[in-house]
């Protein structure tokens, strides 16, 4: 029996060396492919973090912080994480419901007497579930510019929602909203009678040990380990400025570091625990990572990724099926800056990848690392999402030589400039005023003073619209809509871009 136990022993420590050692060689080979991937696709700096239930078993910075000082990045250095906050929101909520102080089906009027959307019946039967799952009816990041950037607190945003228009039934499809984030943040104010940062902070961050994370840039001091966000344009990478989220920081204000969401993740993959610490219940934790949204998966996907089968949205995360695993993730998109965290609960590990780029390194990069961790060899997924980037840059420089091309040359507007000088309003989000320097007319939208810039005469009526902020925003077109009369009626604006629907807004002339 002593002779059987030995060689019983001896077998589990040759199998337990062999899974480290395997596992030692596939993060030494992931290192490997980071640093050669941010080069490849040209992102200033990158955090990494890689963790197991017991712990983090790789994290590391690369590049750097901001072109122009070129300091390192290392594994402390913060950005802002956007949506992965989101989870945040949610768990503060499932602590709620553990304490039975809520219910996941409560109506958000309960707590929210003035909440109303589009339809008397959708805002009376809206519950705390809908709010995290995106099944509102509007349609992805609708009425985001009523916060981004903007002076109204997240209680005028919540208010002015009732002026967004659907796209789907209530519940009948998925549609991205931040707003609904937001309202959930207001509902754990009225709760616990503490504000959404003092709750995350105090029974979330503080419990877990993430003690670099923050939730606003007004927290950064001079000494502040932080990477600076970039945009690039006509080939050319720069930093430009953090902008305060503050009002949406309960859909996607924090900022952390590869360090700290690494003990994120840890504490998902342990169902709410951390060490000594239990931060929600195990029952909470399967609630919120199962599906309440299907997605449908697009041709896209399906061409590129043929072993996601199934999509959907839990409670505050993204819920998927791959390779026959499930994998719970978010991604998270800021100024300059974009960040993806995962993990995958049956076979025990996870990780996050942030970004002071606008790419989509980080999602590649989750791909590649699930792949390995599962003991795929490597499939190169980065290499191939960065083609597709690619082709997708020259159909958007297509696009912008047929935008180019279409200009009618040799027309003049049938007004003189200071006919379109003046005060355009849209009714929930405020107004964009008009003025006149030196001949040229400038803009600024008054509820975003981000939003400022000039007009250049493009063709007829319709004008080039710039920005003299430095941004992630490109240019777009103001159109002048006159009446029978001849008088300006209405100012139309468009930026194309995928995050922000400039069209919604109506900006009727009041003055």
């Amino acid at each position: 029996m002593y002779m059987k136990n030995n060689i019983l022993l001896l077998a589990i420590f040759l199998i337990f060396n062999h899974i480290v050692f395997s596992q030692s060689k596939v993060i030494k080979e992931l290192d490997a492919t980071y640093a050669k991937s941010m080069k490849d696709w040209d992102v200033p700096g990158m955090g990494i973090s890689i963790v197991n239930k017991d712990g983090i078993i790789f994290e590391k910075g690369y590049g750097v912080k901001s072109t122009a000082t070129k300091e390192k990045v290392d594994e402390h250095s913060i950005f802002a994480v956007a949506s992965n906050s989101k989870a945040f929101t949610s768990t503060a909520l499932a602590i709620l419901v553990d304490e039975g102080k809520l219910q996941w089906n409560q109506k958000v009027r309960h707590y929210l007497p003035w909440f109303e959307l589009y339809d008397p019946y959708v805002s009376s039967e809206f519950t705390i579930r809908d709010l995290l799952c995106h099944r509102s009816g509007l349609a992805t990041f609708s009425g985001d510019l009523l916060w981004y950037g903007s002076s109204y607190s997240a209680e005028e945003v919540v208010r002015k929602a009732k002026g967004l228009k659907p796209v789907n039934g209530f519940r009948e499809a998925y549609g991205y909203q931040n707003i609904m984030f937001m309202a959930a943040g207001l509902i754990i104010e009225e709760v616990s009678g503490q504000s959404w940062v003092e709750f995350v902070e105090s029974r979330i961050l503080k419990p877990t040990g993430m003690n670099e994370t923050l939730s606003s840039i007004t927290q950064f001091k001079v000494s502040t380990n932080k990477a600076e966000p970039h945009n690039t344009k006509e080939g050319q990478t720069y930093p430009i400025d953090w902008v305060n989220w503050d009002n949406v920081v309960a859909a996607g204000g924090l900022i952390s570091s590869a360090h700290d969401f690494g003990l994120w993740i840890q504490l998902q993959l342990n169902k709410g625990k951390l060490g000594e610490q239990s931060v929600f219940s195990e029952a909470r934790c399967y609630e919120m990572q199962e599906i309440n949204t299907p997605k449908p998966i697009g041709n896209w996907s399906r061409n590129n990724f043929p072993d996601k089968t199934v999509s959907g949205y839990g409670l505050g995360w993204e819920v998927w099926i791959y390779k026959g695993y499930k994998v719970v993730s978010h991604g998270g998109g800021y100024d300059g800056m974009i960040s993806q965290s995962f993990f995958v609960p049956e076979k025990g590990f996870g990780g996050v990848f942030l970004t002071n780029s606008l790419s989509n390194l980080s999602y590649a990069l989750m791909f590649e690392t699930i792949e390995r961790m599962l003991g795929a060899e490597s499939s190169d997924v980065p290499g191939k999402l960065l083609e597709i980037v690619k082709q997708g840059e020259e159909n958007d420089l297509k696009e912008l030589q047929e935008f180019e091309n279409a200009r009618i040359k040799n027309t003049k507007p049938s007004l003189t400039m200071e006919d379109y000088v003046g005060t355009y309003t849209d009714e929930y989000y405020g107004d964009c005023v008009l003025s006149l320097n030196n001949g040229k007319l400038e803009f600024i939208f008054s509820p975003t003073p981000l939003f400022q810039g000039s007009l250049e005469h493009w063709h007829f009526d319709t004008f080039r619209l710039s920005w003299s902020t430095k941004m992630m925003l490109p240019q777009g077109t103001a159109q002048f809509i006159l009446d029978e009369e001849g008088n300006v009626t209405e100012l139309k604006i468009d930026v194309p871009n995928p995050d922000f629907d400039f069209t919604e807004l109506k900006f009727i002339r009041t003055e």
